[in-house]
């Protein structure tokens, strides 16, 4: 029986997967050209763990299947790639090219001292190679930023003086799009053709968990796939996780189907206590450079995307944001998103204990004699006289001394408080001051702008929709799609918490009305940053 599998390439023979015969043949057709006169050199990308690296080794493998009298196919990756302070960066890279061609070939390529050396290895009349020389080079983009310059130099030479070398194709496998992307020197090397690797569909997610079931007898709930696929967005990485997770470490009786009380499990143990070397990579990256951008997701829902624009694509490519293409008036845009539902709840999580890091702990969420009759006695949560608590706890904050915003990040544009912080403080202020009686689960419907907190205490539910305050029309349009988003939950009510930049109370008091929309009683709460 086979398993699933989340780390490094799948083995049919032992690994739930999916053949991707498509991309497979996209990408050997490319390689293969016309074979009388050449292929192609393009690049293989995608975000990290979506299976560039098994794509071309089944590429690799069927070409040397298919033509092996016609080609000689050498697939070498750059991993192996490591560089010391001391050392030189290209003496390295020209060591590893030795050691990787003599491991793939058994090819003693002689002593390489400089780039020269390095290209002549390609030229036919060094009569190093018999046939055409079709070449894959992956984590090409582990190398420093000036060997790649010179490395694609060399091939851009290459491809523009074929008769004289045996490069017949060329594929550069790696998380960008564009080559030098990220060198400060810029890259000298177009490639106009480029294979990106998508996440998996639903019906290959399926797929997946249908063979598990044929060879498991377990059964597995239609919804529990559904709703894996939702959360992941199809991330291969991830899927594989996931389905370790549910069919082995938790799987306790597998005589059990599979379902929601198993999923409600691990999901929840997926977001707090289980080691995974992607989501830890993933979580790196949103708290190094970028952190302030990160948090702005969180925030608004129109953020342009862009490749262009370093974190944009910095952030892409380690599998944080995706875009989604927005078509208006004469116009089509491209907006940020985050890449899953579950990136979004990791980081949520992740930057919320943030905040809790910065508290003294000295002021109690709530006062000692305040039992929260008033929030509780009714059918429904307060949310109103449950968010008034929150701001009388922040006025305590300021008057011990304590700014709950001190040290955030801010926008790099005019060093103003990124407004998102909140959102994280309001759930940890909730978590202390409900834990014991509510659950409280954040929901992210847009992948952007957008963060509802869903309140449940044994039978009352209420519903808080986290926005930050932008202008006039956007506060206009937050309690209609509020409205809008209550109706879909079949709640008759729901509050929105609104964070702005201003703390008058004047306006706040202004800003924070009861407005009744189809029927929807709106409540919105103004709660000023300073």
């Amino acid at each position: 029986m086979r398993h699933f599998h989340s780390y490094g390439p799948v083995d049919r023979r032992y690994h739930y997967c999916v053949d991707r015969k498509d991309i497979i043949e996209k990408c050997t057709k490319q390689l293969i050209g016309i074979p009388e006169e050449g292929g192609h050199y393009f690049t293989i990308w995608a975000p990290r763990q979506t299976g560039k690296t098994w794509i071309i080794q089944q590429c690799a493998k069927k070409i040397k299947t298919l033509y092996a009298d016609n080609f000689i196919v050498v697939d070498l990756s750059m991993q192996l790639y490591a560089l010391s302070d001391k050392d030189d960066p290209t003496d390295i890279f020209f060591k590893t090219w030795q050691s990787a061609f003599y491991s793939k070939l058994k090819l003693d390529v002689g002593t390489i001292n400089q780039w020269q050396d390095w290209i002549k290895l390609f030229e036919k009349n060094t009569d190093l190679f018999n046939k055409p020389l079709i070449l894959i080079l992956d984590e090409f983009d582990k190398l420093p930023p000036e060997i790649i310059d010179n490395v694609v130099s060399m091939f851009r030479h290459m491809y523009l003086s074929r008769d004289e070398y045996v490069l017949h194709s060329l594929a550069l496998v790696g998380v960008r799009a564009v080559l030098g992307v990220d060198s400060k020197t810029g890259s000298p090397f177009n490639v106009q053709r480029s294979i990106h690797i998508p996440n998996l569909t639903l019906k290959e997610v399926q797929q997946m968990f249908d063979d598990y079931q044929a060879e498991s007898a377990q059964q597995v709930e239609t919804k529990i796939v559904n709703r894996l696929y939702e959360i992941t967005n199809g991330q291969p990485g991830l899927i594989g996780w996931f389905g370790e997770l549910l069919t082995e470490k938790y799987n306790k009786d597998p005589s059990q189907t599979i379902n929601t009380k198993l999923w409600n499990e691990v999901y929840s143990a997926s977001i707090h206590i289980e080691h995974n070397n992607t989501v830890l990579n993933m979580i790196a990256k949103a708290k190094k450079d970028y952190k302030a951008e990160v948090l702005q997701l969180f925030k608004e829902s129109n953020i342009d995307f862009s490749f262009t624009v370093d974190w944009c694509n910095y952030m892409y490519m380690n599998g944080l944001i995706i875009y989604e293409k927005i078509c208006q008036t004469n116009e089509i845009k491209y907006i940020c998103q985050f890449s899953s539902p579950f990136v979004q709840s990791i980081l949520y999580n992740v930057f919320t204990r943030d905040i809790a890091k910065s508290h003294s702990g000295k002021i109690m969420s709530l006062d000692p004699l305040d039992s929260l009759e008033d929030v509780f006695e009714k059918k429904s949560i307060n949310i109103p006289a449950l968010l008034d608590r929150y701001k009388n706890y922040l006025k305590r904050l300021k008057e011990n001394g304590e700014n709950p915003w001190a040290n955030q990040p801010r926008r790099r544009s005019d060093l103003h408080l990124t407004e998102a912080v909140g959102h994280f403080h309001l759930y940890y202020w909730l978590k202390m001051a409900l834990d014991d009686i509510c659950s409280i689960n954040p929901e992210f419907p847009t992948g952007n702008g957008k963060v509802d907190l869903h309140l449940t205490c044994e039978e009352k539910r209420g519903i808080i929709e986290v926005k930050s305050y932008t202008n006039a029309n956007k506060y206009k349009a937050a309690i209609t799609q509020a409205a809008e988003y209550a109706k879909q939950t079949r709640s008759n009510n729901v509050t929105i918490a609104m964070f702005t930049p201003f703390t008058d109370e004047d306006v706040l008091n202004k800003l924070s009305v009861l407005k009744i929309v189809d029927s929807i009683h709106v409540n919105v709460v103004a709660i000023g940053q300073g």
